[in-house]
């Protein structure tokens, strides 16, 4: 019998629009439980997650049978519906995100990463945080344009 496996991690990243910090402290738990409950529902093991008032890390299995766009898609859809009833009836994501690769040898450095977000966000904002994954990733962007 064929199979077709695979074991793609991603640590995806994106904010609120407007990098607008609208995720309060105390709903961070429940935010984080329904973010990790949807990507279940689309067939991606959440490995960690951490929301921050403007932005999330979300490092997590790619489904073998979903694109990184509609897992993305819809993650961001289902969520905004949620968090509009629970946080702020305004409440939107950026339309953009990056998503980058992990590989199995770097799991635990990433995971220690996203777990380590509130004490790495004292030192750099975002902006400048998301800047340097793109460039560590060599990933070409317009400046214009990566924070609609």
């Amino acid at each position: 019998m064929p199979q077709s496996l695979a074991k793609v991690y991603l640590h995806i990243v994106f904010s609120t629009k407007n990098r607008v910090p609208v995720i309060p402290e105390e709903f961070r738990p429940k935010a984080q439980a329904y973010f990790i409950q949807v990507g279940a529902s689309l067939g991606s093991f959440t490995e960690v997650i951490f929301m921050m008032p403007d932005h999330i890390n979300w490092l997590c299995a790619l489904p073998r049978t979903i694109t990184i766009a509609d897992l993305v898609k819809n993650i961001k859809i289902s969520s905004s519906i949620k968090y509009k009833e629970l946080i702020h009836h305004n409440f939107e994501w950026q339309k953009g995100y990056g998503a980058f690769s992990v590989s199995q040898s770097k799991l635990e450095i990433v995971k220690k990463y996203i777990q380590n977000q509130p004490e790495h966000h004292r030192k750099i904002d975002f902006q400048t945080e998301y800047r340097r994954f793109l460039e560590e990733y060599q990933t070409e962007y317009d400046e214009k344009y990566v924070w609609d």
